[in-house]
This record gives structure tokens, C-alpha cells and sequence, in this order.
């Protein structure tokens, strides 16, 4: 017999980084993620002790050293395992590499750093770091795997991509990074390769009006909502919106209701993370996977269940 020379594919793992708002808020997101990833041949890793990442408005607007040790405590959970670590939210995505960042490029803020994680018996090298599902999918798994993994397309179906603010920027500091992040593209190809249309609209890379504008003044945080709604409806007349982040998922889902009861918009349009939307088009149950929210769906998930490969 001839021996064997071909190596076995190395399989993929990440620590399933979860942050607040999808387990507090979105935890169907969470069973998306949970679902989709092994059927892909992804190994998740729960990193048990993970806490808040900590995200922006917290711990990095007061103590810069605190939030990169407490980011980096997360990290190192990873870094023990000698794996990155993974996320659906763009706000732990930002702040955990920006984090790492600037501990990287600051020796003593990573010094300091580690004498505070030396006090807990825990040491951050800097080699872990967060990668976002998006680009998992699209340049770990692949485009192809993907598709060959769907039971149900997207199509006839178009779609108004939202890839959020934190996934774009500040790109420079990011494991992986769009081309030009003014013109992004992977959140559109992986949602053209399930089958949908999703062509460009004037106001895609403006912010959804979430964090720390909503917190503060949640009428001009609507008015970006309402504003990009519109140009949505306006110029590509989309089926369904799907994001990259908890917190535009949230804010569009949520904020489109108060408008259209306030009388400022006379029409919705389901809003879905990219996760969930993968699910359902592999077959999983969409009450698992997409069960929660306050814009209905019941009429775009119909439409998904009926494109059966």
C-alpha cells in the first residue's frame, strides 16, 4: 500500500467571545452561532470567566490601562488555549483589538497591564486576538463551503447590507480589513454568494444612530435611523436588512417601530444578523435562530423557507 502523505485539514477553533448584548439582549444570535459553526467545521471553545470586553463609554473613556487589562484578561483566556478568539459583536470586536493594539505599541501600558493580570496568576503576550464571524466565513471557511452548506438560498430576495461603524473602523488596527473600508464589499459577497442581491445605497457605511448618541440624545440617534431607513426604501427598496452587529441589529430593529408609531415612517423592513440569516438558510429552526424581535419577520422567513435548494 501506498503510504499516506496527504495531512488531514487542520480543523478550526476559536473561543466564542459572546460580550453583553447578545446573551442579555439577542441570545438567538447566540444560538446562530452556536449552530452554524460546527455544521461548518468550526470547534468552539465557551472561555469560561470571559467578561464584558470592556466596550466604549465604559472603562476606555476613563482608565486606559484599566480597560486594555481587562480586555486583556479576555484575550489571555484565548492566548492559554493558543486560540483566537470570535465574535458577532462589533463593539468587542473594536475594543479587543484596538486594546490589543495599543498595548503593542505602548510597552508600558502592556507592562502595566501584566502586573495587574499578575495579581490573578494571568500574563498577556499579545498573540491572541479577536476575529469577526464575518471574516471567519469568508476567508476561513470560504464562499464555497458556505454555499454547498445551504438547504434554503436568498433568491429573489435583495438585501441592504449594514456592516456597522466597529467592523470598518479604525481598519488599520484590525486582524482583517477591507480593501477600502468606504466601499466595503465582504458583508455583500457572502450575502450574494447565499443568493440575494445586495447593491450598494448611498448611506451603507453611516452609522445607525446606537451607543453612546443613543444613550445621550435618543431623538438625534433616531433621526440616523429614520434618515437611512428612507434611503434604503428609497433607493434599493430592500427585502431585508442584515448586519454584522448586535448593536445596529438592535437599534434598526427596535428604533423603526418607535418611528412608525410616532408616524415618522410608514414602512418596516425585517432586520437580521448575518449569522442568523445563514442559519436559517441551513435549516435550522428559525424559532431557535431568529425568534426575537420587534420588527416582524414572519414574511421574509416564509420567503427564505420557500428557496429550497
Amino acid at each position: 500500500m501506498m503510504a499516506e502523505t496527504a495531512k488531514e485539514e487542520k480543523k478550526l477553533k476559536f473561543g466564542l467571545f459572546l460580550g453583553c448584548n447578545i446573551p442579555f439582549s439577542r441570545p438567538d444570535v447566540e444560538v446562530s452561532m452556536r449552530s452554524i459553526f460546527p455544521a461548518l467545521g468550526v470547534e468552539l471553545d465557551d472561555l469560561l470567566g470571559q467578561s464584558c470586553c470592556p466596550t466604549w463609554g465604559t472603562m476606555p473613556s476613563i482608565d486606559v490601562v484599566g480597560w486594555c487589562a481587562v480586555a486583556a484578561r479576555n484575550l489571555a483566556l484565548g492566548e492559554e488555549k493558543g486560540i483566537d478568539l470570535i465574535t458577532a459583536c462589533n463593539s468587542c470586536y473594536g475594543s479587543l483589538n484596538e486594546a490589543r493594539h495599543k498595548m503593542l505599541t505602548n510597552p508600558e501600558i502592556h507592562r502595566k497591564v501584566n502586573e495587574i493580570l499578575a495579581t490573578i496568576g494571568k500574563k498577556y503576550e499579545g498573540k491572541a486576538k479577536c476575529r469577526h464571524v464575518a471574516w471567519v466565513i469568508y476567508k476561513d471557511i470560504g464562499l464555497e463551503k458556505l454555499k454547498e452548506s445551504l438547504k434554503y438560498t436568498l433568491d429573489g430576495i435583495t438585501v441592504a447590507v449594514q456592516p456597522g461603524c466597529h467592523f470598518l473602523w479604525p481598519s488599520e488596527i484590525y486582524p482583517d480589513r477591507e480593501k477600502d473600508p468606504f466601499n466595503p464589499v465582504v458583508l455583500r459577497e457572502i450575502c450574494e454568494a447565499m443568493g440575494a442581491e445586495a447593491p450598494h445605497y448611498s448611506k451603507l457605511i453611516e452609522c445607525c444612530g446606537m451607543g453612546a448618541l443613543r444613550s445621550t440624545d435618543p431623538e438625534k440617534s433616531f433621526i440616523l435611523v429614520r434618515e437611512k431607513m428612507e434611503n434604503i426604501k428609497e433607493e434599493i427598496d430592500a427585502d431585508l436588512i442584515v448586519t454584522t452587529c448586535s448593536s445596529c441589529l438592535i437599534q434598526l430593529d427596535d428604533a423603526q417601530e418607535r418611528l412608525r408609531k410616532e408616524g415618522k415612517l410608514n414602512f418596516s423592513i425585517p432586520v437580521m444578523h448575518l449569522v442568523q440569516v445563514i442559519a436559517l438558510c441551513m435549516g435550522f429552526d428559525p424559532e431557535k435562530v431568529a425568534g426575537i424581535c420587534v420588527t416582524p419577520r414572519d414574511e421574509i422567513i416564509k420567503r427564505i423557507l420557500e428557496n429550497k435548494r
